[in-house]
């Protein structure tokens, strides 16, 4: 995807637009500056449009809709780097992105490369049903929600966090015992790796059953693409393809959908095969 100009997008910038007249060290007639002009000029002037997060945002909006995923909106990160040229460009912007808090990324079990991620405010919205959730078994130390929310998920922007830092950060709140770690890996926030149990994954509440269609979806999908003489069908035939693997329709339109569901990627079906699929060669 070529990089939008500045000069076509519908939202001035500090660097574009006309230039101002200059003004006498005496001129005082001039109209009061009002603070939502201030504000409306200062929040243009942060906005950044990139191919990354215009892709991030289409990718979005085409999450499937379905009655059973009770999952908020998420992109799978091969998904990005499938649709926008600059990969080196892309892990910059991400940078960017979870520095101004704007979204979170998380790494998925479904391989050892997957990462998810999710805007921001999707995932707070996430993290309040699994909250709302844990509370309603009336349980004690449900207050560790509040502190997690409040002192690790916005200073700690990595995709993981050790246990000393995670007691740290958390403490800032009150008091933190074992059974508030056990609470928050319950609703789903944390969990341990495998490899070092001192260590914490970031993760999204209620988002197993996805990942569970994803995998299937993925093995049947290289199974049926492995049975064609080139190891290639069309992308819309494949999509049309009703993937015996995942039980439920919706997951399975969902595992579809993820590997190859934005217009953005389907320019080039055998490149988006090997990088969404992980095939380096037919």
């Amino acid at each position: 995807m070529d990089e939008p100009s500045s000069s076509s997008s519908s939202y001035p910038s500090s660097s574009g637009g006309k230039k101002k007249r200059p003004r006498s060290p005496g001129h005082s007639d001039e109209r009061p500056v009002h603070t939502t002009q201030i504000y409306t000029s200062s929040l243009e002037d942060t906005l950044t449009f990139s191919d990354t997060m215009i892709a991030l945002q289409l990718m979005r909006t085409q999450f499937p809709k379905l009655e059973k995923v009770v999952t908020e909106p998420f992109i799978l990160q091969s998904q990005l780097y499938s649709s926008v040229k600059d990969r080196t460009q892309v892990d910059r912007d991400l940078e960017s992105l979870k520095k101004d808090k704007v979204l979170r990324v998380f790494k998925l079990n479904t391989g050892q490369d997957d990462h998810a991620i999710m805007f921001m405010d999707d995932y707070l919205k996430q993290m309040a049903l699994a909250v709302k959730r844990s509370r309603g078994k009336d349980q004690d130390g449900t207050e560790v929600f509040g502190w997690f929310e409040r002192y690790v998920i916005h200073l700690k922007l990595e995709v993981s966090i050790d246990q000393r830092d995670l007691f740290s950060l958390l403490s800032l709140g009150g008091d933190v015992t074992d059974k508030h770690i056990t609470l928050l890996m319950n609703a789903g926030l944390l969990t341990r790796q495998l490899i070092d149990p001192n260590m914490y994954w970031f993760s999204i509440p209620s988002i197993g059953p996805v990942l569970k269609g994803l995998t299937q979806g993925r093995k049947e999908i290289l199974s049926l693409l492995n049975r064609k003489k080139y190891k290639e069908m069309l992308l819309s035939s494949l999509e049309k393809t009703r993937l015996r693997a995942v039980n439920e329709p919706s997951s399975s339109e969902l595992a579809s959908r993820l590997e190859f569901g934005t217009d953005l990627s389907r320019a080039s079906l055998a490149f988006e095969f090997r990088v969404e699929l992980g095939l380096r060669s037919f």
